[in-house]
């Protein structure tokens, strides 16, 4: 064990509501919401605002205290950003305690204002991977674009959260690259994804290990010193298997619980129990930045 990361304050808690799934034509090589892909998952339209409040409902329940509306495409349209705000007002008026996120793809500083005036409090948009290597998993849209959407959050009032995925094929040179260009949005959190293979993907295997993948949050860490949160979130189970509470003595010091997007996860009593279990303390509410009121 590597006690120079061990966590001494709160783990928090997240949970992602899949408000529209599968319905992506962007070319992602990574992603299984793409339909060029045909993977077998689940493929809806905008699911109806009282299931989203009770999904809400529910993880809160469950020890999240972030709660990330996700929809699958390229970015926020006008009807996407209405949908959105009606969803995160609806969430809000039920005062759960919950931070609430939203992770929509690109987006204007217009949009973005309209989603903060509704109540979203953190917008998520991931880098991915580094500039140079973007191009061998997408084609359909530039990594620019995603870099501009970090900074348009940033002047929209929002908090930001960016990260990205490892394990696609990438060098450690890539990751180093992607690492320091989030380091350089100031993201409030920061989330890591590692590469989860389906048979109907393009990329066909995690290309890194686990002692890799461990090495990976300690370097997001020490280089992005002033981000509040280090996330462990897509792939923890496959990739850290009976380790996985493991990233909290390596510079983590929040994942998400549930399900994810088109993948399972533990159930969030078994992780909550297992993190009881160990010692760790979970954080039960929301903190706020210094410069938010």
């Amino acid at each position: 064990m590597n006690d120079k990361f061990k966590n001494t304050d709160e783990i928090f808690l997240c949970a992602i509501c899949n408000v529209e799934s599968g319905t992506c034509n962007e070319d992602c090589k990574f992603c299984t919401q793409s339909v060029r892909y045909k993977a077998d998952i689940q493929r809806y339209k905008l699911k109806e605002i009282e299931q989203i409040v009770k999904e809400a409902t529910i993880a809160r329940e469950n020890g999240a205290v972030g709660f990330c509306l996700v929809t699958a495409g390229l970015g926020l349209t006008d009807k996407k950003t209405k949908f959105i705000a009606q969803a995160a007002k609806a969430v809000k008026a039920a005062n759960l305690g919950l931070r609430l996120i939203a992770c929509n793809g690109t987006a204007s500083v217009e949009q973005l204002k309209e989603l903060k005036a509704a109540g979203v409090d953190n917008y998520n948009h991931n880098l991915e991977t580094s500039r140079e290597f973007y191009p061998s998993i997408c084609t359909t849209h530039p990594w620019d674009d995603r870099y501009q959407t970090c900074l348009n959050v940033k002047e929209a009032g929002l908090q930001l959260v960016c990260g990205g995925i490892f394990g696609m094929g990438e060098t450690q040179e890539d990751r180093i690259s992607m690492i320091k260009a989030i380091a350089s949005l100031d993201p409030m959190n920061v989330p890591l994804n590692f590469f989860h293979p389906n048979e109907a993907l393009p990329i066909v295997e995690n290309t890194i290990t686990r002692e890799e993948a461990f090495d990976l949050i300690e370097l997001s860490r020490e280089m992005i010193p002033n981000a509040h949160k280090i996330m462990v979130a897509g792939g923890r189970e496959l990739m850290f298997g009976e380790e996985q509470y493991e990233i909290f003595n390596r510079g983590a010091n929040a994942f998400v619980i549930g399900d994810y997007l088109t993948t399972s996860g533990k159930t969030p009593k078994d992780d909550v129990e297992a993190l009881e279990a160990l010692g760790f303390k979970i954080a039960k509410h929301v903190v706020k930045m210094p410069e938010e009121k």
